[in-house]
């Protein structure tokens, strides 16, 4: 069985699922922060870095679910994650295991992936660019 051309056509539809599954896993992550929900420990003033960390997370994660401005919004989430590593995470340990910040780093390159790739055919930046949300059905092997 020749793998690549199995998966190459459905590419573009990971793409998508990738996208959409990232940014609802990240948007449970602002709405800790701004809503304790789920609740925790940890609640952050507004008017703090998590605070602020807490509104662009979540204005980010409900733009990229849907997918609208995804490249400059995946750009501004990969930074705030790269920030957000070295400022929470590094100082506690070389190893990314040991300082927790596995999630921040993953975060950060699945959004710099998602900045330079699109947000994919299920996406409302593909339906304002084609006028349609799906891109051609993938050929069955």
């Amino acid at each position: 069985m020749n793998f690549e051309a199995f998966f190459s056509p459905w590419r573009p539809y990971a793409l998508s699922v990738l996208r959409i599954m990232t940014a609802l896993l990240f948007l449970e992550h602002a709405t800790m922060k701004l809503f304790n929900f789920p609740p925790s420990k940890f609640q952050p003033p507004l008017f703090s870095l998590f605070g602020a960390a807490g509104v662009i997370e979540l204005a980010g994660s409900l733009l990229l679910i849907v997918g609208l401005f995804t490249r400059p919004v995946a750009f501004i989430l990969s930074g705030e994650m790269a920030i957000a590593y070295f400022v929470a995470h590094a100082p506690h340990s070389f190893f990314p295991l040991l300082n927790f910040g596995e999630a921040a780093i993953l975060f950060c390159f699945i959004y710099l992936y998602v900045a330079t790739a699109g947000a994919g055919p299920w996406s409302l930046d593909h339906w304002r660019a084609t006028g349609s949300l799906s891109a051609a059905a993938p050929a069955q092997a």
